[in-house]
């Protein structure tokens, strides 16, 4: 079962406080890593909108290459700038089949229910659309931090952290083929950006040798809609059939339902 979230802020003061957070030390550094690999799995995404759900600081200059040039900030918090409308991850003002790429960077590990965010993104993108899930990984040295400092509530160790394999189980379910992952972050969330600078010269080796180890998942998936259409049958072509005795037949002298 999915960890619950311990942030017991309000959207503005949990906003505010993530804002913080990736501004600085540990939260800047991974702020820069998502961006890069943000930018990568967005280059060759087609389309007219892109529609972005919370901003932490993930600043749409990350799709700078991307081919989708109409380019939107939904946010439940205040005061931020580059926001283009507040709104509920769970509930967004936007017509179905309407977007072609929804981009979620750590919308799931902060909302209320990442779920419903999920099943919004799946109503407002077109057939196709594509979706981009950011996450941290709750097993790796992330997620150890987390284990360790959640009782404070402070952020983003209060946020929950989703597994991989549970965020790609909620995507099939509602009708989603994974394209591809990315992961960063093999370097524990130090403070010391020098030691931070050191370990993180790992991450080539671990990309290849333990990516699931990875502290942030990146996770792009497409939108399928099935073009089979059910056989509608009408209740009045429907005709009661009168049982009858099954009697047994037989040929060339061998009776075909005897016990074999």
């Amino acid at each position: 079962m999915a960890s619950a979230s311990t942030c017991e802020k309000s959207p503005q003061e949990l906003h505010a406080a993530l804002r913080e957070w990736f501004a600085h030390g540990p939260g800047a550094r991974l702020l820069d890593a998502e961006r890069e690999v943000l930018a990568h799995l967005s280059e060759d995404v087609f389309g007219y909108h892109l529609v972005q759900v919370q901003d932490y600081g993930h600043a749409l200059d990350a799709f700078a290459a991307c081919p989708v040039k109409h380019r939107s900030v939904l946010d439940r918090g205040g005061g931020a700038a580059g926001i283009s409308a507040y709104a509920a991850s769970e509930q967004l003002p936007l017509d179905g089949d309407s977007v072609d790429l929804v981009v979620l960077p750590h919308t799931l590990d902060f909302a209320i229910d990442p779920h419903q965010v999920l099943r919004e993104a799946e109503r407002v993108l077109i057939p196709e659309g594509r979706v981009l899930i950011v996450g941290f990984n709750p097993f790796s040295l992330w997620g150890l931090w987390r284990g360790a400092l959640r009782w404070r509530g402070d952020v983003p160790w209060c946020g929950r952290f989703l597994s991989y394999r549970r965020i790609v189980d909620w995507l099939v379910l509602l009708g989603f083929d994974v394209e591809t992952s990315r992961v960063c972050a093999f370097a524990p969330p130090l403070r010391s950006d020098v030691w931070a600078g050191r370990l993180e010269r790992t991450t080539g080796l671990g990309r290849r040798l333990w990516p699931m180890l990875a502290g942030v998942y990146v996770v792009r998936a497409v939108k399928r809609v099935s073009t089979v259409r059910p056989v509608r049958t009408t209740w009045s072509s429907l005709r009661v059939l009168r049982p009858r005795a099954i009697e047994p037949s037989t040929h060339n002298g061998v009776n075909r339902t005897s016990d074999q």
